[in-house]
């Protein structure tokens, strides 16, 4: 399995980004999908969740109403769009997934994650 996101770059604070991850070798679209982050010097944490049939969504509140989690499974890519982006949204922006059976699943700890991404990094300037 692989994940393999892209969509990073440099913004100024205001701005918008669409990430993207595209999933290969799953063999079903079964699979929860989660977006983190990690700034330098800190922990990685999760900026949206979403299950896997599409119908659930969880944001923390440091990103609610400003980012928005979406997935295709037939394409296998999860989006996350990000608006009125901050500087302190600057961090590596890493996807992951989660096999599960479970619709309604909602994986918010790192190590829930099956499979990760390589992460794409994203600068927002002042």
């Amino acid at each position: 399995v692989q994940l393999q996101a892209f969509g990073g770059g440099l913004v100024q604070a205001g701005g918008s980004l669409r990430l993207s991850c595209a999933a290969s070798g799953l063999t079903s679209s079964s699979y929860a999908a989660g977006w983190f982050r990690q700034a330098p010097g800190k922990e990685r944490e999760l900026v949206a969740v979403i299950t896997w049939s599409g119908g659930r969504t969880f944001y923390p509140d440091s990103v609610k109403g400003r980012f928005t989690i979406s997935r295709d499974n037939a394409k296998n890519t999860v989006y996350l769009r990000m608006n009125s982006l901050k500087p302190e949204d600057t961090a590596v922006y890493y996807c992951a997934a989660r096999i599960t059976s479970d619709r309604l699943r909602e994986p918010q700890w790192v190590h829930e994650y099956d499979f990760w991404g390589q992460g794409t990094q994203v600068t927002v300037s002042s």
